[in-house]
């Protein structure tokens, strides 16, 4: 491997690096929907929400108080669950980004792509200063993939005349 590769392979490391981020912070909030099992999930939010110092009339609050008012081991079980395979997808696809594996720069400019859509849609909705960072974020790692999935293509495609 000549230095000009390693150049070239460098922001696949760092891609691959913030994906693994991704898997594994998805593994942690599974298990932390794991060690709710069999505990009063009102409860905790509640404590959740003193410890954070959030008022308890933010509007958010009472949402998310609603949408944890039914939770059940059964979906905790399953929440975890989906935790767990999309964990393991950001994993993979990090590995394959790490390896320069062509079927994980596909991969990873596609699903980030999937997302441009509804970001666009976000900032129209409300404009702030987090969702332009992710969008620009994404949108750079979409066109780097993009332009190295191209310029391979186009380097192969010389090297076989």
């Amino acid at each position: 491997m000549n230095l000009t590769t390693k150049k070239r392979r460098n922001p696949l490391h760092w891609i691959a690096c913030f994906e693994a981020a991704k898997g594994v912070v998805v593994i942690l909030a599974g298990f932390g929907l794991l060690s709710l099992l069999h505990r009063d999930v009102q409860a905790v939010v509640h404590e959740l929400i003193d410890a954070l110092n959030i008022s308890p009339t933010h509007h958010l609050v009472d949402v998310f108080l609603k949408l944890v008012e039914h939770l059940n081991d059964r979906n905790l079980w399953q929440f975890a669950g989906i935790a767990f395979m999309y964990a393991s997808v950001r994993l993979i696809e990090a590995y394959g980004l790490w390896h320069d594996r062509q079927w994980a720069e596909w991969f990873a400019a596609l699903s980030g792509a999937i997302y441009l859509p509804i970001e666009v849609y976000e900032l129209s909705v409300h404009l702030s200063t987090i969702k332009l960072l992710v969008f620009t974020f994404n949108v750079v790692i979409v066109s780097y993939l993009s332009y190295n999935l191209w310029h391979k293509s186009v380097v192969s495609r010389h090297q076989r005349k």
